[in-house]
């Protein structure tokens, strides 16, 4: 539209003269408390004011020291807390036209007419219904005395702006709903230690996971643990189920598998829409194959704990992103809810969303499945679709037989969700009929001849493997070219597939610039960007950066703790990851952080001198305490060692200082459920990437690709997958610092700022424009996590 040339910035967004009112209602969600800060950081950094409705709801109705003005450090320390720190209670009285009025005059009272609901699709949907009526119950209060016209006329509109914190991630509309992620790390935390006992006594676990009318969790932790069998409501076994499923576990038990790992849903059902239940799957093993069988049903454990790296930046993004919306609400504009598509965030009308969510409901009540997936969304399909395709093995005899051979490497430092990414490419290989062989060691280990086949069986196990089980180097492909080439030669290679870092972005430009001095090279290359680093140019995430950024939120909490307990401490932190300061960054959004030093940012001495004054002003506040988080290669003479003695001095009778460095536990740690699911799910489709191109290059009985575009780097962009050249990712390429040209979270920068209270410069731009909840064509190319 012609309004795009101009970009829109926030500081010119002014919310003075008014009042917003923020509560959490429904079921508690880790991430909850971000939000919460998000948007009362946000609504006092535009000039309104902001209230705290306290236990939803009920509290809305009751009224009185229920709904409290906030100020700056009213939501100090929160962010790291899980569940809601304002309280959450289910309300009958709001349900009735008394009880709404009631709340009307509430918040009337207090001048409020913008409400940011964090809720799950029962509390926006009241929320929309208390605004449709709002006009009327003004008018109905005037008609009581409880008010006069002159605040009928002033008040007149409620604007409502909603966010979707549900750890079922059950809500349309929304890639991620607040709390899923954390939830997912929850399971995933009691799965890994499940295996470990189970793997002792060769057992079979059954874990009953929560979802009464959504299997997103179920089926999310099923991926990212490889567990044998997963029930859920929207795509219930088929007939004889028992049967099957019996027939795979003992077959696992024949393949030297010593456990086995069932998921159940708590609303699991099969095709008469009888419920399936955790207890009744356990009676069935036990009785037909008499293995040793353990229900644990997680419970409420899966709310609980601190919310993750990845619900903290979410909720903090949409509390900021709510603001925004409610500023430039106008009573035209329908109520909304703020969410990611992608890594996008954008604003959908709230009905349209509550209405796709009770469809799916429907589609399952009346027995229409396949629609029922449909409707949950792309990211639920392509979930279902990656499990099934990895977690079942065909006979051999059905198996194609294509006679490619494919090799799998890992290239540059190790991180966490590699291992998941070489699973999938081997299962995936192997149900396409290539042949799979594995590279051990790198570019390094392939000169040496360290290869070898790989099977269906010797990947089990592997999602949740730290490091790389492969063995990774950084060494460069150009000085070994003719000892690789001889390794394609002697073990017939057809395809490539590199997992890795910068280095493995290198070694493919060094490998297809070798294509004309060697045939051998000229086969499709395919890269999947793997790095705690996130420096690799064409994808906005790699695999091991979120859980690297989980490692030094963590460890952020902690140190944070310790300096509370301390008062008036400052802890300056330094983050790997070269040159790129996604790490620092991010980091320092996810906890909460006063400054990072970056090397994307120029600072300088003026700089460093008014984030100390900063910090002085800070410790005059009732919160006492600082951190910094540096980035190691941000400046080569502002080194960690130099800015510790600047604050130290600076701070001298104000605050004392302490410095850590993180180093090398950034790289190490069982890999988050996002890394592993982010991991199976790329790499399943560039094996199908691969099994496309070896098909198309295939003539007169060899492989022979020596175009540009038969090697890329497959990267996740805004809200899609895509596979680009590496010759035509040159461009976009800083080589010398080893970091894209343009970094998409760079944008992002100012909300840390805006959080830490500087004051600071936000291009708003690419927010604002209401979307709609796209039904997705049938053939819709999934993209989201």
């Amino acid at each position: 539209s012609a309004m795009d040339h101009q970009p829109k910035f926030f500081e010119n967004l002014s919310g003075s003269g008014k009042a917003i009112g923020v509560l959490t209602s429904g079921g508690d969600a880790q991430g909850m408390n971000a939000a919460v800060r998000a948007v009362v950081r946000m609504g006092i950094y535009v000039k309104a004011k902001v209230y705290f409705v306290y236990e939803g709801y009920q509290g809305m109705v009751d009224g009185g020291d229920n709904i409290v003005e906030v100020s700056w450090e009213s939501v100090s320390s929160i962010l790291q807390v899980g569940g809601t720190v304002i309280g959450s209670a289910r309300c009958k009285s709001f349900r009735t036209h008394e009880g709404r009025l009631q709340a009307a005059y509430n918040l009337v009272q207090r001048g409020i007419t913008n409400l940011c609901v964090i809720g799950g699709d029962g509390s926006l949907t009241g929320a929309n219904l208390f605004r449709e009526e709002w006009s009327g119950l003004l008018e109905e209060l005037a008609q009581n005395g409880k008010i006069d016209a002159e605040a009928v006329k002033k008040y007149a509109y409620l604007n409502i702006v909603g966010m979707v914190g549900s750890i079922d991630n059950d809500f349309c509309g929304t890639d991620m709903t607040i709390g899923t992620d954390s939830a997912l790390h929850r399971i995933i935390e009691v799965v890994d230690a499940i295996m470990t006992t189970a793997q002792s006594h060769q057992r079979t676990f059954v874990l009953e996971v929560m979802g009464r009318h959504c299997g997103y969790l179920a089926l999310v932790s099923a991926l990212a643990c490889g567990a044998d069998w997963v029930f859920i409501p929207e795509y219930p076994p088929e007939e004889g189920w028992e049967d099957t499923m019996c027939v795979k576990l003992s077959e696992n038990r024949a393949r030297k598998k010593r456990l086995n790992i069932i998921i159940v849903a708590e609303g699991a059902i099969d095709c008469h829409n009888k419920p399936i239940t955790s207890e009744k799957v356990k009676d069935l093993v036990v009785q037909r194959l008499g293995f040793d069988t353990r229900v644990t049903i997680l419970g409420h454990v899966q709310r609980g704990g601190t919310p993750s790296a990845f619900d903290r930046i979410l909720a903090s993004r949409m509390g900021v992103e709510a603001v925004l919306a409610l500023l430039e609400a106008t009573p035209a504009t329908p109520a909304c809810v703020v969410s990611l598509s992608g890594n996008q965030a954008v604003r959908l009308p709230l009905m349209e969303c509550v209405q796709m969510t009770q469809e799916v409901q429907k589609a399952m009540d009346e027995g229409r499945f396949l629609e029922a997936v449909r409707l949950r969304g792309r990211s639920f399909e392509n979930n279902l679709n990656t499990y099934k395709l990895l977690s079942h093995k065909k006979p051999d005899a059905e198996l194609p037989k294509t006679n490619f051979n494919v090799a799998v490497l890992n290239v540059g430092a190790p991180a966490a969700g590699m291992n998941a990414a070489v699973r999938a490419a081997v299962r995936v290989g192997i149900t396409e009929g290539h042949k799979m062989f594995a590279v051990i060691d790198g570019f390094e280990g392939f000169a040496r001849g360290k290869i070898k086949e790989i099977s269906w069986g010797d990947v089990g196990g592997w999602t949740g493997q730290g490091g790389s089980i492969l063995g990774t180097k950084r060494t460069l492909p150009a000085k070994y070219l003719e000892k690789i080439a001889e390794q394609m030669r002697a073990n017939n290679i057809n395809a490539l597939m590199v997992i890795g870092g910068f280095e493995a972005y290198l070694g493919l430009l060094e490998l297809s610039a070798a294509r004309e001095k060697y045939d051998e090279f000229c086969v499709p290359m395919v890269m999947v960007p793997a790095t705690v680093s996130n420096n690799v140019p064409g994808s906005d995430f790699s695999i091991g950066a979120d859980t690297a950024l989980n490692t030094i939120t963590d460890t952020c909490d902690r140190i944070k703790q310790s300096a509370s307990g301390t008062k008036r401490r400052v802890f300056i932190i330094e983050t790997m990851g070269g040159y790129c300061g996604y790490l620092a960054n991010m980091g320092a959004l996810a906890a909460g952080a006063d400054a990072a030093y970056i090397f994307e940012e120029q600072f300088d001495i003026r700089e460093l001198q008014a984030n100390v004054e900063h910090l002085t002003e800070k410790m005059k506040t009732s919160i006492q305490r600082g951190l910094v988080l540096r980035n190691e290669n941000c400046n080569e003479n502002y080194t960690t060692d130099f800015i510790y003695q600047l604050y130290s001095e600076e701070g001298k009778g104000v605050f004392d200082c302490r410095k850590n460095v993180l180093g090398h536990m950034q790289q190490g740690g069982a890999p988050s459920p996002f890394d592993r699911n982010f991991g199976t799910k790329i790499s399943a489709k560039a094996m199908q990437w691969i099994s496309k191109k070896l098909k198309e290059t295939y003539r007169k009985g060899k492989v022979f690709a020596n175009t540009d575009d038969s090697v890329c780097l497959l990267g996740m962009r805004r809200r899609n997958l895509v596979f680009q050249p590496v010759a035509e990712l040159k461009t976009e390429t800083d080589f010398v610092h080893r970091i894209p040209k343009e970094q998409w979270w760079l944008k992002l920068r100012p909300l840390m700022k805006i959080l830490a209270k500087y004051k600071t410069s936000y291009d708003v731009s690419d927010s604002g424009q209401l979307e709609h909840v796209a039904m997705l064509p049938k053939e819709a190319v999934p993209a989201a996590i």
